[in-house]
C-alpha cells in the first residue's frame, strides 16, 4: 500500500512539473447550459460548444430548434418539458414545408431540427428526454446526420412524422413515443427531394420505441443496412413500411425483427403514393434481402390492398420483392391471413418456421 501511494505522489508531481515546463493545457470542461422557461432555447444552443449540454427545465417553449454544431446534447426533463410551435397551425392553413436546409426549422415547420451540410454530416448529436408537439411537418428530423440519437422523446400530434431521418447514417432512435402523427411516427429515408439510389446507413437502429395512432409506425424508405426491432407498434392504420422503388441500389438488406405489431386497424384514406390503408402489420414492397424475423403480428385486419399480418406487395412502379426471408415469426387473427404474398414475379422469397394459420397463396404457414 505504501508503495503504491509512493507511486500516486510521484506522478502527481510529475504531471505539475510538466505543466510548468509548457505542457498543453487539458481541454476545456464541458458545460451544461440551463434554460429556464421564459429563455430562449435557440440563444443556449447557439453558445453551445462541441460536447456541451444544453438542459431544459420543465415548461412550454414556444419555438424551434436548429442544432448544427457536433457532439451537442438537448435534453428536458420528460414530459415536463414541451416545445410547440410559436404560432398554431390553422386548419386548412398549413405553412409551406421545407426540408432543405436553406430553410429555417421552423420555416420548414419542424420542431427540432439537426442539420449537417452536403459536405459533412453533424456527427454525435443527441436529443433527449423531452415532448415536440404540434408541428406542421415533424417533431425532430435531422438530415445530413451521423450518429444521432434520439431517446426518451415524446413526438405527439405533429402533421406529418414524429420523428424523421434523411440522408443520415448510424442514427439510433431508441425508447421514444410516437403517438397520432399524420404520417409515420418514425419515418427513415434516403431522400424525398430527389431520386436516387438506397442509402446504406451504416447500421442504423431504431429500437424498443411505442408507437400508436399514427399513419404508419416505421416507414423505412430507400434505405439499406439497419435494424427495426423490439418495438411495440399499436392502432396505426400500418405497423411496418419499407419501401423501395427504381433505383439502383435496391432497398433492403435490412433486419424487422422482435417487434410487437398488433391490431394496426385504423383506417387512412389514399394518398398520391398508397391506396387507403388498414389492418397491415409488416410490409414490404420493392424490397430485397430484408429479413423479418421473431416478431409477434396479431390482429391486423382490414380490406386494403395492403392488408394482413406480414405482407409481400409489388411496388406501384412495378418493382419486386426478392431473396427476402420471413422465419420464426408468430402470427394469429391477421386479415386476411396472417402471411400474404402478392408477388407474381419476385424471386428467393422465402417463409420459414412461422406460426401462423392462414396464408394468401396457401402453403405459406
Amino acid at each position: 500500500m505504501k508503495r503504491c501511494h509512493i507511486a500516486y505522489a510521484a506522478s502527481a508531481v510529475a504531471a505539475l512539473i510538466g505543466a510548468g515546463l509548457g505542457a498543453a493545457p487539458a481541454a476545456a470542461a464541458h458545460q451544461t447550459l440551463v434554460v429556464r422557461q421564459g429563455e430562449s432555447i435557440q440563444q443556449a444552443v447557439n453558445r453551445a460548444q462541441p460536447g456541451d449540454t444544453v438542459l431544459v427545465l420543465p415548461g412550454v417553449y414556444k419555438e424551434s430548434v436548429t442544432i448544427n454544431t457536433p457532439q451537442v446534447t438537448l435534453r428536458g426533463l420528460g414530459g415536463r418539458t414541451v416545445i410547440e410551435p410559436a404560432v398554431k397551425t390553422v386548419a386548412g392553413k398549413a405553412p409551406r414545408t421545407d426540408t432543405r436546409a436553406t430553410k429555417s426549422c421552423a420555416e420548414g415547420g419542424n420542431g427540432i431540427c439537426v442539420i449537417g451540410t452536403k459536405k459533412k454530416n453533424v456527427e454525435g448529436v443527441t436529443v433527449a428526454d423531452l415532448v415536440v408537439t404540434g408541428f406542421a411537418r415533424a417533431g425532430v428530423f435531422g438530415m445530413a446526420t451521423d450518429g444521432m440519437t434520439v431517446r426518451g422523446v415524446q413526438a405527439v400530434k405533429n402533421a406529418v412524422w414524429g420523428i424523421a431521418q434523411e440522408r443520415s447514417v448510424r442514427g439510433r432512435i431508441f425508447g421514444n413515443y410516437a403517438q397520432g402523427n399524420g404520417d409515420a411516427g418514425v419515418f427513415l429515408a434516403n431522400t424525398i427531394t430527389e431520386e436516387a439510389g438506397a442509402l446504406d446507413t451504416r447500421r442504423t437502429v431504431v429500437e424498443r420505441n411505442r408507437l400508436e395512432d399514427n399513419r404508419i409506425g416505421v416507414t423505412v424508405r430507400r434505405l439499406r443496412n439497419l435494424a427495426v426491432a423490439e418495438n411495440h407498434i399499436t392502432g396505426n392504420c400500418a405497423g411496418v413500411f419499407v419501401v423501395g422503388d427504381e433505383n439502383k441500389p435496391k432497398a433492403g438488406a435490412l433486419e424487422v425483427a422482435y417487434n410487437d405489431v398488433s391490431r394496426n386497424n385504423k383506417s387512412c384514406p389514399k394518398t398520391d403514393r398508397l391506396p387507403a390503408i388498414q389492418g397491415s402489420g409488416i410490409v414490404l414492397t420493392g424490397a430485397e434481402k430484408t429479413v423479418v424475423d421473431g416478431n409477434r403480428v396479431v390482429g391486423n385486419t382490414g380490406t386494403s390492398p395492403l392488408s394482413g399480418g406480414i405482407v409481400l406487395f409489388k411496388s406501384f412502379v412495378g418493382v419486386t420483392n426478392d431473396d427476402n426471408r420471413i422465419t420464426d415469426n408468430s402470427l394469429a387473427g391477421n386479415g386476411p391471413a396472417d402471411l400474404v404474398d402478392t408477388e407474381t414475379k419476385g424471386k428467393g422469397n422465402t417463409f420459414r418456421h412461422n406460426a401462423c394459420r392462414a396464408s394468401k397463396p396457401s402453403g405459406l404457414c
